[in-house]
């Protein structure tokens, strides 16, 4: 009999034993409960597959990055049946996990499913992980997960709520999740929630019958109906005036709503991806979200990362934007020059993509030299002038203002994240933010 082995983590530290009758498989369990453990078993076993016990708890970020590295390995989650009910276990196994299997354990469904798993990854083939999906770029490890993450998002037609700041590419991954569906022919509509007057934005969704309102001359078919057989890209949810919440929440929980005076059901078959740079769950704690919507619409999770994050991915980008933007004006651009890149390593990035790709645009019409130069980017150092020296109540008060501003941008304003690195309550938190005034408008 064929001799395997197989590397089994508990990274809640209470691993579940697996099936003695794996031993008469011919499978070898090495446990591991720490990542040093599991990482020192590895180089010297070079596994091929993996079970993993996950508890409640999910993943810790040191285990997140060590499964990350040992992304050949094809990893079979063990799991209490209520466990697939919390977010964060969910995410884990989306993430790493070839297949899953509820305790307690089926011996013989395991073996074969570990089987099945070794004899895949003997033909040497890394799981699907490229620097790219759709129109994102990235080779960062935060793209990466993202990139994992769009294909088997795609393959469920349950709700998607997309989280980042604002020019991080929530409609491009919207797009992705779309382009890589069963839908993907279908209609792809996107509504700016947040760019519609409130006395539009019903008829918009959902349309309206003839004679429903002063004006309406005609039938309209909504957004909502018009992405039928497709999907539909709610931007900027947290905007969405409470009363047509109410609405949404109906059809997500029916599939059915009426046009705006009509009297007849519409019934169209359409995927909701949502999209927000606000702390939904803030926003239910101040009234001005509702919690049962948001639980419909955080089904499936996606998080973007600002740029700032994303160092490694910095010049890959600008390296694609000015690919595609080198045919406009003159086109002289070929590439950046090494004070270039160093400039846009040192930048902040607050405007995200979105402010890289604008700059690496209007460097690639404006230039004259074959190589960008900072300034043809606007990140040329500024000379030094000689400036009054501030007290030192004004420069501790700015510094303050900073380290809360990066705080709540790194944690896309959750406060009860933001206030935890910093080191303060969340009470403390909303006193410093109004006296800075750094509320979110």
């Amino acid at each position: 009999m064929l001799a395997r082995s197989l590397l089994h983590i508990s990274p809640s530290g209470e691993a579940a034993p697996l099936p003695e009758a794996l031993g008469a498989c011919g499978w070898t369990s090495f446990p591991a409960e720490t990542p040093e453990e599991a990482e020192a078993l590895h180089q010297r076993e070079r596994f091929r597959v993996g079970v993993i016990s996950l508890g409640p708890s999910g993943l810790t970020r040191d285990w997140h990055d060590l499964l990350l590295s040992m992304r050949h390995i094809r990893w079979v989650a063990s799991l209490p049946r209520e466990c697939l009910a919390i977010g964060a276990v969910v995410d884990a196994i989306c993430d790493h996990c070839y297949d899953y299997h509820v305790l307690p354990l089926d011996e013989r469904r395991l073996a074969y499913c570990l089987g099945h798993a070794w004899g895949v990854a003997g033909l040497g083939a890394e799981p699907p992980c490229e620097g790219r999906s759709g129109s994102m770029v990235g080779n960062g490890l935060a793209m990466q997960r993202l990139f994992r993450l769009i294909p088997r998002y795609a393959r469920s037609r349950a709700p998607v709520l997309i989280q980042g700041e604002s020019g991080t590419g929530k409609e491009l991954a919207a797009q992705a999740i779309h382009d890589a569906s069963a839908q993907a022919d279908g209609p792809f509509v996107a509504v700016n929630c947040g760019a519609l007057p409130a006395s539009l934005i019903h008829s918009e969704l959902f349309g309206h019958e003839r004679g429903a309102f002063t004006g309406a001359s005609s039938r309209r078919i909504g957004r909502l109906e018009a992405a039928d057989g497709g999907t539909l890209f709610l931007d900027e949810i947290g905007d969405l005036p409470m009363d047509l919440q109410v609405n949404l929440l109906r059809f997500l929980q029916e599939g059915t709503f009426e046009r705006l005076g009509a009297s007849r059901q519409v019934h169209p078959r359409v995927r909701v991806i949502a999209a927000t740079y606000v702390d939904l769950e803030e926003s239910i704690t101040r009234n001005l979200f509702r919690e049962d919507l948001y639980y419909r619409l955080n089904v499936l999770r996606l998080e973007l990362p600002p740029l700032r994050d994303r160092a490694d991915d910095v010049i890959t980008l600008a390296q694609h934007f000015l690919q595609e933007y080198s045919g406009e004006g003159r086109g002289r651009a070929k590439g950046f020059s090494r004070h270039a890149m160093e400039a846009m390593q040192a930048h902040n990035w607050p405007g995200n993509v979105r402010e890289l790709m604008n700059r690496v645009r209007r460097a690639a019409v404006l230039s004259d030299h074959a190589l960008i130069t900072p300034r043809d980017l606007g990140l040329e150092r500024r000379r030094q002038v000689h400036r009054k020296v501030d007290s030192l109540a004004v420069v501790r008060q700015e510094a303050e203002r900073v380290a809360i501003r990066n705080a709540l941008a790194r944690y896309t304003h959750n406060y009860s994240l933001a206030a935890q690195a910093l080191g303060v309550s969340r009470a403390t938190l909303y006193r410093m933010i109004r006296r800075h005034g750094l509320e979110v408008r």
